[in-house]
């Protein structure tokens, strides 16, 4: 059986400084650590999310998503920061003014700078 304290979401990244500016300064999390390879920041109370440095890969499904208390706001907030979400208009997905609702939930999905696909979900 397996018992874990935490599960910590990995990104692979490209440039350590660009994501750097994108996790830490855009998306505002708490950098608790970093090294050569890797960075590693505080998301939330008990949740935790790596960045580590590795060839370029392409990824077509989201990565991490971020529960959040007021998706709306925080789209806003991420948006006048220069962050571009995603729309879907086609198939069971679509969005409006970025939030798609997706029975109780609703969710907005955004790129980080290696077009890891990244999410917001509320519910």
């Amino acid at each position: 059986m397996l018992i874990a304290t935490m599960v910590v979401a990995t990104i692979p990244v490209t440039d350590l400084e660009k994501a750097k500016q994108f996790y830490g300064k855009v998306l505002g999390l708490t950098q608790l650590w970093e090294n050569p390879a890797s960075v590693r920041y505080r998301c939330g109370e008990y949740s935790e999310l790596s960045v580590f440095r590795r060839p370029a890969l392409e990824t077509v499904h989201t990565l991490a998503h971020f529960e959040v208390e007021d998706i709306e706001q925080t789209v806003e907030d991420l948006e006048s920061k220069g962050v571009d979400f995603l729309d879907y208009s086609e198939g069971p997905l679509k969005t409006t003014k970025h939030i798609a609702h997706l029975g109780p939930a609703f969710g907005a999905w955004f790129k980080d700078p290696d077009g890891n696909t990244l999410g917001l979900r509320q519910g």
